[in-house]
């Protein structure tokens, strides 16, 4: 959801800092039970990507495609966004494929025809502004990456670096931890409960220059997503 968006916005902007607005989104593209893609309970997760406002016509955009994803979402149903919706309200929005929870990098192992799909249908909607993101957590899988970054080639798409952060330090990763075992109900030392790795925290910038020093290319985008992106919400008066 945005519902801080305008907050962190103004007190960012005041620091300094130039705000980036975006939202992760689950995408449902249609294809359940077709061309190797598995058949999908209806209360099943689904993979989401990121989306970027880049200027005004994105962030209206982007407000418009998560009131929607409230609103028309089956009851019961994750809350998502048929990708449909994107070919009506792509204009002005960075999209990024999401890492390993997107909906291309699932199927790219055992259905990389349906992956191939999937990102051609999010590069005729948004063009140049998709970019293919490429996450190195503990224990990412090389061979899978390299497959993303061929089909990235494939398809004259960018690459860009991500580090999806749950917590600020690494070394706040056992506290973090403690809290998903509380959420789930469930024993630290369970381990069929939801866990993330202890590099899932904030990197700093030459931290991640170093962990994707063979592929410079995917750090020079996320300077450029930066400066691609031109618009903020700014404060205004009640308009309920």
């Amino acid at each position: 959801n945005l519902f801080g968006a305008l907050e962190f916005a103004q007190k960012a902007s005041k620091a300094g800092v130039q705000p980036l607005i975006g939202c992760q989104i689950s995408v449902d593209f249609g294809d359940a039970g077709q061309g190797g893609v598995p058949a999908r309970r209806h209360d099943a997760p689904l993979p989401s990507i990121l989306l970027i406002a880049a200027n005004e016509t994105g962030y209206t955009n982007l407000v418009r495609l998560v009131s929607r994803a409230y609103m028309d979402s089956p009851p019961g149903d994750t809350v998502h966004v048929p990708a449909d919706w994107f070919d009506e309200l792509s204009g002005g929005i960075i999209a990024l494929t999401g890492g390993p929870s997107g909906p291309v990098d699932e199927l790219v192992g055992p259905a990389r025809d349906a992956a191939v799909a999937r990102l051609a249908r999010l590069k005729s909607a948004f063009g140049d502004r998709l970019y293919v993101e490429l996450q190195r957590p503990q224990g990412y899988t090389k061979a899978h990456e390299a497959a993303m970054i061929a089909l990235a080639y494939s398809e004259n798409l960018p690459l860009v670096a991500t580090n999806e952060a749950f917590f600020l330090k690494r070394d706040d990763y056992e506290s973090h931890d403690a809290l998903l075992a509380i959420a789930a109900g469930a024993l630290m030392s369970q381990d069929n409960r939801r866990r993330l790795t202890p590099d899932h925290y904030l990197r700093a910038p030459a931290d991640m220059a170093k962990l994707f020093a063979d592929l410079p290319e995917a750090i020079a985008s996320t300077v450029e997503i930066a400066q691609r992106c031109s618009y903020f919400p700014e404060g205004r008066a009640p308009i309920l």
